[in-house]
């Protein structure tokens, strides 16, 4: 069946750009219409990406541009701060283009949809505006949310990111020479991820993020305090209970590794230790924060609000048996 619907990612220049890229060049229902970045304008997008292969080049296209263009889709893969000028140019212009925006300008505005689509997608109303949640807050709340009603108090979380969520502008938290043999902590308190979730669950949640010489991954290990005693047995059943049926989540015994999520596009949620006494209970969950982190979730939102398949053109996780 031929594409019926057009998109255009704006800043596809990073890393989440290119993961963008190739998701989209594999769906059967969407077309890139364009691809925008000022760095590689004028340049092939086939030079850059192995997994498109039509005639489109990048281009450095300002909002004007980018809402003359007519897309169905416009996907703002763009640093926090920069999506305001684009999506007011579509609101004047084209109104009823689907925007997603993968950074954290509209996460805590209540007329966008804040699609995590295994906790929201029962959410969503046909809303034309998307905000695409936070790496860290992904590996949050779907380690925090099953036992939401049942905390005793506010979830500590620790967080571990390879160096390629901090994008492409240098900083030393990008730097792997910097990097190499190190972990640095950064923003431990009030950061961005820590009020994001907050708002979304409902409950006070601390976190301390902290990046590692390792390029993609996320590992989140959660230290939750539950009213009622728990058994790790428990929690692990009550686990794969509520993300049966969720291809892109793996519930498992062991605490996940990092090098065992990247490259591919779901969760893994795993570890339940718990304390003497049943109401300490530490989870862990690992994601690529390039994938479901941000490309492949925004896909799922694509996918819903087109009235697709949820996971056309994701490639699903083999999970362990």
């Amino acid at each position: 069946m031929s594409a019926t619907h057009t998109l255009g990612i704006v800043g596809a220049r990073g890393h989440t750009g290119a993961e963008l890229i190739r998701l989209v060049s594999a769906h059967p229902h969407v077309e890139l219409a364009f691809v925008s970045s000022r760095e590689l304008d004028g340049q092939k997008v086939s030079d850059h990406n192995g997994a498109y292969d039509g005639a489109l080049r990048y281009e450095a296209l300002d909002p004007q541009a980018v809402a003359a263009r007519g897309a169905g889709v416009v996907i703002l893969a763009l640093p926090n701060g920069k999506a305001a000028d684009y999506v007011a140019a579509l609101d004047a212009v084209a109104p009823q283009t689907l925007i997603i925006d993968l950074s954290a300008d509209y996460r805590f505005e209540d007329h966008w949809y804040y699609g995590l689509p295994e906790l929201t997608r029962r959410l969503y109303r046909g809303q034309k505006r998307i905000s695409n949640p936070g790496c860290y807050a992904t590996a949050m709340q779907l380690a925090i949310a099953p036992l939401r009603e049942s905390l005793a108090g506010p979830p500590q979380c620790f967080g571990v990111s390879g160096y390629s969520g901090a994008g492409t502008t240098p900083s030393d938290r990008n730097d792997p020479e910097k990097l190499r043999d190190n972990l640095m902590p950064y923003a431990l308190a009030d950061h961005l991820h820590e009020r994001e979730v907050t708002r979304q669950l409902g409950v006070p949640v601390e976190f301390m993020p902290h990046v590692a010489p390792h390029f993609r991954g996320i590992t989140m290990t959660v230290n939750l305090w539950l009213q009622q005693p728990a058994t790790a047995g428990f929690l692990l059943t009550k686990y794969r209970q509520r993300y049966a049926g969720e291809p892109l989540v793996e519930v498992i015994e062991a605490p996940p590794w990092v090098s065992g999520i990247a490259g591919r596009h779901g969760v893994q949620i795993g570890g339940f230790a718990v304390a003497p006494g049943g109401k300490r209970a530490v989870i862990v969950a690992t994601l690529d924060n390039l994938l479901k982190g941000a490309a492949t979730q925004a896909v799922q939102n694509l996918n819903i609000a087109l009235g697709l398949d949820e996971f056309e053109s994701i490639p699903l996780m083999e999970k362990s048996a």
